[in-house]
């Protein structure tokens, strides 16, 4: 069994890295493009009209990729499965009404401090807390298309199926998903976007004509 010897104790005591090998070049080279990944996320994060402009122009790549090839139909459905997924968990809300009405009184399951919709109009405003972030959509959906994009490079994975069949299931799918999402809206009176609510911002400052017309007054 190999010892270390003195010379290598003293040139690690003495602060001298050690001979670089494979594994520890292709970790530093990981942990490099995880920071630089990860500086990227934070760049974009608040740019949120770039981000989906990026992912429809990628989206629309695919879809005139499957278009013109006549092919990879399977790897659509696929994608707009777990598209249609993603976007059902972004417009519910993280904590479940249905849920927190039944164990409303109970301190012990729901807690003091637990988010939960308000139904009725003299209750407590509370924020609406989606279950799927919109960033976390928007990372999510991109990654699955840059996947399924590359899949359509494999032959093998382009199976021969009848492609109306599968579109007549996927409408079929997400009008019946849709219309469940819509109906539990309706029912616990919550609304996943901003239209048609209140904004409170700062009032907009008077003209300093009207001060002056008010002060002459």
């Amino acid at each position: 069994m190999a010892t270390a010897t003195p010379l290598d104790s003293g040139l690690t005591s003495a602060g001298v890295d050690a001979p670089d090998t494979p594994v520890s070049t292709m970790m530093r080279w990981k942990h490099q493009l995880d920071r630089r990944y990860q500086t990227f996320l934070d760049i974009t994060t608040p740019h949120t009209g770039l981000r989906w402009g990026m992912f429809a122009l990628l989206l629309v790549s695919f879809m005139l990729r499957i278009f013109i090839t006549h092919g990879w139909y399977i790897v659509c459905y696929a994608l707009g499965i777990y598209l249609l997924s993603l976007f059902l968990l972004f417009l519910q809300p993280k904590f479940d009404p249905a849920v927190t009405s039944v164990l409303e009184g109970d301190d012990d399951v729901l807690g003091d401090h637990t988010p939960v919709l308000p139904t009725r109009n003299d209750a407590e405003f509370r924020p609406f807390i989606r279950r799927l972030p919109e960033f976390k959509f928007w990372l999510s959906a991109t990654r699955a298309t840059l996947i399924a994009l590359v899949c359509t490079l494999f032959d093998a994975l382009d199976i021969p199926v009848f492609w109306p069949i599968l579109l007549i299931y996927f409408i079929f799918l997400a009008a019946v998903t849709m219309r469940r999402q819509i109906r539990h809206m309706i029912k616990y009176r919550y609304v996943p976007f901003n239209i048609g609510k209140k904004n409170y911002g700062k009032e907009p400052s008077s003209s300093p004509g009207a001060a002056r017309r008010g002060r002459s007054d």
